[in-house]
């Protein structure tokens, strides 16, 4: 979900252009002929199909301009791939950019201060092949070289195009973006207008490849042992209470430091929100009513390729950026960690008409690169809530995403993408859904994508709702949000939602038992990072978001939320315990139903967000993980919430590869079709597992509930594992306590964990 308010545009019902594409594999790094194709995109009323051409070899010097370090740079016509820069050798680089629609193209280089240094027009006859423009420039360092385009064409405003050639563009495959050099802290390099910011393309061939050393491996972990941990770069370490130190506050390696949190807490993945170059003084560039907010979040790339530059530690720059999420990697999975990116291939900075921020693909093609009805007087199709929509299925940019999705595996070796708003990619140009999406088939059947872990935010701002329905071809998990709304109104006691909520816990096979999905094909989340915290959920009637300056407009208004009879903070000794036990039974519910479970950071100490449920720009105390506050739950709130993950991943009949057959289950239950019964129960059986059966009860009645424990398996005895209306620590005891009465009183809004022991 996006932090400007959603808007739907009406699209255009007519069918969609067919379009073709065609792909060549990348020639090696130090080939200085590579062989040229023409690549076209054809409108069916073209005829359709692929252009395949070769282009003139021209290798005649075109122009020898100022020298650096004592060489002369001199202009070839150099080749069309890969696009983005590539070094043509040990004294040259090549710069290949697409752009379809363009009549003119001009390369600029820069110094790495941002003085400009060369600028070359491009001659199409020699420089253009298909729709790609290209140039080789020799003596060109291989780093500290800053680079960009100027980029005209023919058509205005009614044809889709977006032109604005005295705007000096970025390359869309750059590897790397220069921008301001620390987080938050404007800068002469950024040269700021109302415009926006300077970002420029840039790149480092020279530097030694990262080592990832000799006894490196990635974990690999099945994707029923998956417990996603979503955390934010910038707020998890940017409190002075990290103590990471202010030079890697809020940075890729502030998060290193803090690996040995992860580990106690059990998680077994992190699910990264963007990392992605993105501009965070974005709503300070014009007045409006959001100007004293920091973009934290980051949901607004500036690049699919280049890693946050602001995220290196004491403001090092681009290239330490990418070595030092590398590290990050390196050592999360030394720890058994595997990382996730919350990648935003849905839209991008450059918002729509109405003040936008040109940054790259807006100049280069806009209606290529982006929804387009020119038949609209809002022409920008809008089913990101931000403005503009990425036209995903368009072949180009769909191989741009596939080529942006490759590079973070092969290159910074992540495990997996959780796609942000995804049904909007699911949409043909024009908007009009689409059955098989080429681009979400084609990374579910790429020989590399198909590998690593690949998750769909399954609804867009459009309408478009596909929660069980995602296109998958049995390879895309989904995050559940009917998993999230059914555990949250039966916990708060609802009624009628008992059904709805065993549903869930046994796996949600009415939405995931088909064809060859599995239960972890569904990421059960109770929280996540656009909504209310924990402590907020169980705190908080109604959303207070007046600090986001859109008088409470914005966040979501469906939050399925209690505050247990107070709204926020109270000194009411019953209410804070009533608290406590609902974010106790709404973890116990998380972690015992089958599935993926996935938390959020800064649960597990209860931190509240005073009610804000979408804090995307808020770069203070309110946002930030607080380590003092940590230490003081550690021995309660925080052990109960780890001693349960560290529980449900080493215990057998929970996380199970397959749906729960009959003998898996026993349901405890005569009351299915009342719908005043808030009372639930069930046992998990041990089949050979050899782990003793678990038996689970949750009661969200305002009485208590007397129940008599059914018989233990194999004769063993029921052991207490949690309560959650007993104080710590006694709400979970580790390995269980010696044994309960057959007769056990279960306290109003409660839950209870049995593990059965010999």
């Amino acid at each position: 979900m996006r932090p400007a308010r959603h808007v739907i545009q009406p699209h255009d019902s007519r069918p969609p252009g067919l379009y073709t594409f065609q792909e060549h594999p990348c020639p090696p790094k130090t080939n200085l002929k590579a062989r040229a194709v023409r690549i076209t995109a054809s409108a069916s009323d073209r005829g359709g199909g692929a252009t395949i051409t070769k282009a003139p070899e021209a290798d005649h010097r075109l122009s020898v301009s100022e020298p650096l370090n004592g060489h002369s740079l001199a202009l070839l016509p150099g080749r069309p791939e890969p696009l983005g820069p590539s070094p043509g050798g040990s004294k040259s680089m090549n710069f290949a950019v697409f752009s379809q629609h363009a009549t003119s193209v001009t390369l600029i280089l820069f110094k790495e201060d941002g003085s400009q240094w060369q600028e070359y027009v491009l001659d199409p006859g020699t420089h253009r092949t298909g729709d790609v423009w290209h140039a080789e420039v020799s003596n060109c360092p291989l780093a500290g070289v800053l680079y960009g385009y100027k980029v005209a064409g023919d058509g205005g405003w009614d044809t889709g195009h977006r032109w604005d050639p005295d705007k000096i563009l970025a390359d869309p495959y750059a590897p790397l973006l220069k921008g301001r050099a620390r987080w938050g802290q404007r800068d002469a390099f950024e040269s700021f207008t109302q415009a926006g910011s300077v970002f420029r393309g840039t790149f480092d061939f020279v530097s030694d490849p990262f080592d990832w050393g000799a006894d490196y491996k990635q974990p690999h972990h099945a994707p029923q042992d998956l417990i996603i941990y979503e955390m934010c770069v910038r707020s998890f370490t940017a409190d002075a209470s990290s103590g990471v130190g202010t030079a890697r506050q809020g940075t890729f390696l502030g998060i290193a430091d803090k690996i040995a949190h992860l580990k106690e807490l059990g998680i077994t993945a992190v699910e990264i929100l963007p990392v992605f170059e993105f501009d965070e003084l974005e709503f300070q560039r014009i007045p409006n009513s959001r100007e004293h907010m920091v973009n934290i979040w980051g949901y607004a790339h500036a690049s699919f390729f280049a890693p946050m530059s602001r995220f290196a530690a004491d403001g090092a720059g681009p290239a330490a950026a990418a070595r030092e999420f590398k590290e990050l990697v390196r050592q999360l999975h030394a720890a058994g960690i595997e990382v996730l990116l919350d990648v935003v291939y849905n839209h991008t900075i450059e918002g729509g008409d109405h003040e936008p921020y040109v940054m790259s693909w807006r100049g280069f093609d806009n209606s290529v690169y982006y929804m387009v009805d020119t038949e609209q007087y809002v022409q920008m199709l809008n089913y990101s809530g931000c403005g503009n929509t990425i036209s995903g299925n368009h072949p180009v940019t769909k191989q741009m995403i596939i080529d942006s999705c490759r590079r973070w595996v092969e290159e910074f070796h992540v495990d997996g993408f959780r796609f942000d708003l995804a049904s909007a990619l699911c949409r043909d140009p024009k908007g009009n859904p689409i059955a098989a999406p080429p681009l979400i088939h084609d990374l579910a059947k790429d020989p590399v994508l198909s590998k690593v872990k690949l998750i769909a935010e399954p609804w867009d701002c459009g309408g478009l709702y596909q929660v069980g329905g995602f296109p998958n071809w049995d390879v895309w998990g989904e995050w559940n949000g009917k998993f999230r709304d059914d555990i949250r109104s039966f916990i708060k006691g609802d009624a009628g939602k008992k059904s709805a909520f065993a549903t869930r816990l046994a796996g949600s096979s009415d939405l995931y038992a088909v064809n060859q999905r599995k239960p972890y094909h569904g990421v059960n989340f109770v929280i996540a990072h656009d909504g209310f915290t924990l402590n907020d959920l169980v705190s908080y009637n109604s959303k207070h978001n007046d600090a986001n300056g859109e008088e409470n407009r914005d966040g979501s208004n469906d939050n399925f939320s209690w505050n247990c009879g107070v709204e926020g903070p109270t000194d009411d000794a019953g209410i804070n315990h009533l608290r406590q036990r609902q974010m106790r039974n709404l973890m116990l519910a998380l972690l015992l139903a089958q599935g993926t479970p996935m938390v959020l950071s800064g649960d597990e100490y209860g931190q509240s967000r005073n009610g804000n449920n979408n804090w995307y720009g808020h770069d203070t105390r309110m946002t930030r993980f607080e380590w003092d506050e940590l230490e003081e739950q550690r021995g309660t709130f925080f052990r109960f919430y780890s001693q349960l993950i560290n529980f449900r991943k080493e215990h057998p009949l929970l996380g199970r590869p397959e749906f729960l057959s009959t003998g898996d289950i026993t349901w405890h239950e005569d009351n299915w079709l009342d719908p005043e019964s808030r009372f639930l129960a069930f046992t998990l059986h041990d089949r050979g597992q050899g782990c003793g059966d678990l038996y689970a009860a949750f009661n969200a009645h305002h009485f208590e509930i007397p129940i008599v424990l059914p018989p233990c398996g194999d004769g063993n005895h029921w052991c207490r594992v949690v309560d959650s209306n007993l104080p710590a620590p006694k709400d979970f005891t580790i390995g269980g306590n010696k044994d309960v009465d057959s007769a056990y009183t279960i306290a109003p809004f409660s839950s209870i964990l049995l593990m059965g022991k010999a």
